[in-house]
């Protein structure tokens, strides 16, 4: 057996917490379900604002970047391009994100909406309007902002920071050299727990779906256990196969197959359903989810309280959910989006999921609306509450049926193959920190693991325990995705100022005549008594000489200083305006603990050092002057006054630079 790269930092403690709430899910499934539901609705009802405002605050985030400075910024090195086609890379983080779910509601959620009276509304028009639009609020751009905020984080610190592609990276510009230990290891262990649950409860209700589409055909007689068992072996089967090969073969063509068959699927509804009611009811809920957008994205419905039970199961519910799916889409999408700018990254995972998911929703939920009401006489309605039958259910009033059925069943298996094996190539990810490569018996561990605990927790009426779990998840997780907003900003600056950044002035004057002495002065360590000598020799001889040169031409100068910090200025004074101020004084500065630790760098001794910085009595900014010879700080200091006698005699200053209060050294 080859060795592991599994961490047992992370492994360990993660495997012990995920089989503790297996276990107990499976053999108290009602009493693990009551409690954790109980936790779950105390959070919906009480911290639901959390999410409300997580939620915006991750929109408003990723619009903030995308129309910023930052928005050119490679997701890689300035030269780095991206490692897959578009359609390729659009196609796999839609299989990974929402693949199985939009088979599952993508009739059942929009008759949901519209069999609910939860509104009071009993007119055709508002109840299919509503339907639609709360549909495309909960799977639009809110939902991708979630997992486009983590899958951004991962990719730009992995990749322009290079860090380990991992949760813990998020947070280098906070925690420093603390994400490589404990604190580290706590976050992993939560995105994998997290990522675990997400997946095995997805394909729980997969597998039901698969099941009672089967039986609709007439392929298998009914829905028991065993043909359960059947499904999610061959399945489980095909993914951990898929996972084998990598992203690059197996992921990659499974995603690209299944979206081509998608849009198949939705051109022949669209072709064979009620055609132009559904492009002008797709024209019109696309303006009305526009116009409804920020009353949407605040609405808390406080001041409908008969609402809010709805609002708690289907707005917080969906939020959580995609919160805690979030950690293993974002790691799936991070890994496939090298090269991308940040513009790019937002746009294709903000907009174009986004926009197929309004175009599916419309095509199926709205076909389900039309037929239920013009031809089923309600029939839809009736069984709206049983989803896993609704979409076959929906296909039976369309031309052949039975082949749109299969297809539609074929779909489904491929998105619970996709979603599996990129469930278990990110779990692996996690567990190994990003280990280049990992033995096979590992990825079929993942796998095994997957099927099992899927299958007792099915057989057992677990799932709905572990989906509360998941769901229980979400709320610390988006705590730390704020956390994410702001290490990324801080890493984004830092990013700027590092390639933005100009020559330092003190090298401006320099020629080649003095390169060793210059050299010399670069390497040699920079400590408060050097620079300290460096200000009481070069710079009070400099200002000495200039105060001497002054006086000879009629302008009396003056010298201030201060031991403590060591401070020089010399200041020429006037009665009206501002004094002529050009000060020097010892300042320190933190350095890198790379610059510290690393041999092939300046001697620095600690994690500080000193230079001699510039002051001028007013809000210009300072600047480092610590290689300037005596010479070449009198020509700056002449510079600055040359400026000065400029500033003064342009009549259009007189009021800015008239001052009272000249502030001096005491």
């Amino acid at each position: 057996m080859t060795k592991t790269t599994l961490n047992k930092g992370i492994f360990v403690p993660s495997m012990v917490f995920i089989l503790i709430v297996s276990v107990i899910s499976v053999i108290y499934p009602a009493l693990a379900d009551q409690i954790l539901n109980s936790i779950k609705n105390f959070i919906f009802v009480n911290l639901n604002w959390v999410y409300v405002w997580s939620v915006t605050l991750f929109v408003i985030f990723l619009v903030y970047l995308l129309f910023s400075k930052y928005g050119n910024i490679r997701l890689g090195d300035n030269e780095s391009r991206p490692e897959h086609s578009f359609f390729s890379w659009v196609a796999m983080l839609f299989s990974a994100g929402m693949g199985i779910g939009l088979m599952y509601f993508g009739v059942a959620e929009p008759m949901q909406h519209y069999s609910s009276e939860v509104f009071g509304v009993t007119e055709y028009v508002n109840k299919a309007k509503n339907a639609q639009l709360y549909t495309f609020f909960h799977w639009g751009i809110h939902a991708w902002a979630i997992y486009g905020l983590v899958g951004l984080s991962l990719s730009y610190f992995a990749y322009r920071f290079k860090l380990p592609l991992s949760l813990r990276s998020c947070f280098y510009p906070l925690l420093k050299e603390k994400t490589n230990g404990r604190w580290g290891n706590v976050i992993d262990v939560f995105a994998l727990c997290s990522t675990f649950f997400g997946i095995t409860t997805t394909l729980g209700f997969g597998v039901v779906q698969i099941n009672s589409g089967l039986q609709i055909l007439g392929i298998v007689p009914n829905t028991s256990f065993m043909y359960q068992i059947m499904i999610v072996v061959i399945l489980v089967s095909l993914a951990i196969a898929s996972a084998l090969t990598g992203v690059d073969k197996g992921i990659k063509i499974l995603s690209n197959i299944n979206v081509i068959m998608v849009v198949c699927l939705l051109l022949f509804v669209l072709a064979l359903g009620p055609t132009v009611y559904l492009i002008g009811s797709f024209t019109e809920g696309l303006g009305n989810y526009i116009n409804n957008f920020f009353n949407l994205t605040f609405s808390t419905h406080v001041y409908n309280p008969e609402v809010l039970p709805w609002f708690y199961d289907w707005t917080i519910l969906y939020w959580a959910w995609w919160i805690s799916w979030s950690p293993y889409v974002g790691l799936f999408i991070a890994k496939i989006s090298k090269g991308r700018t940040i513009k790019e990254f937002i746009v294709a995972v903000l907009l174009i999921p986004s926009l197929f998911n309004f175009i599916w929703m419309t095509v199926f939920g709205n076909s389900a609306i039309w037929f239920d009401l013009n031809v089923g006489q309600g029939a839809l309605s009736a069984v709206s509450g049983n989803p896993d039958a609704l979409m076959f259910r929906f296909l039976e009033y369309l031309p052949f049926s039975s082949i749109a059925s299969f297809i539609t069943i074929l779909i489904v298996m491929i998105f619970f193959v996709t979603s599996a094996d990129s469930g278990i190539f990110v779990m692996n990810n996690i567990a190994t920190k990003n280990a280049e490569k990992s033995p096979k018996w590992q990825i079929i561990l993942w796998g095994a693991l997957l099927a099992i605990l899927s299958l007792l927790l099915l057989n057992a009426g677990g799932l709905k325990a572990l989906q509360s779990m998941t769901l229980i998840t979400a709320l610390p997780f988006a705590i730390i995705m704020i956390l994410f907003i702001v290490s990324l900003l801080k890493g984004l600056a830092i990013d700027q100022s590092y390639y933005e950044r100009s020559f330092s002035k003190t090298t401006i004057p320099w020629s080649g005549r003095l390169w060793k002495d210059r050299l010399k002065q670069i390497v040699a360590s920079k400590d408060r008594a050097s620079v300290d000598l460096y200000i009481n020799t070069v710079v009070k001889e400099a200002f000495g000489e200039l105060q001497t040169e002054f006086a000879k031409n009629g302008i009396e100068a003056s010298i201030n200083t201060s031991e403590n910090p060591s401070k020089v200025e010399i200041e020429i004074k006037y009665d009206v305006i501002n004094n002529f101020i050009y000060g020097v004084e010892t300042t320190s500065k933190k350095v890198s603990n790379y610059l510290v630790e690393e041999d092939n760098l300046p001697d620095i001794q600690a994690k500080g050092t000193f230079y001699p910085k510039t002051y001028f009595g007013d809000t210009r900014e300072s600047y480092d002057i610590q290689y300037f010879t005596k010479n070449e700080l009198i020509s700056d200091v002449l510079k600055h006054y040359d400026r000065f006698l400029d500033i003064v005699s342009d009549d259009s200053n007189e009021m800015f630079i008239s001052s009272d209060s000249n502030e001096r050294i005491e």
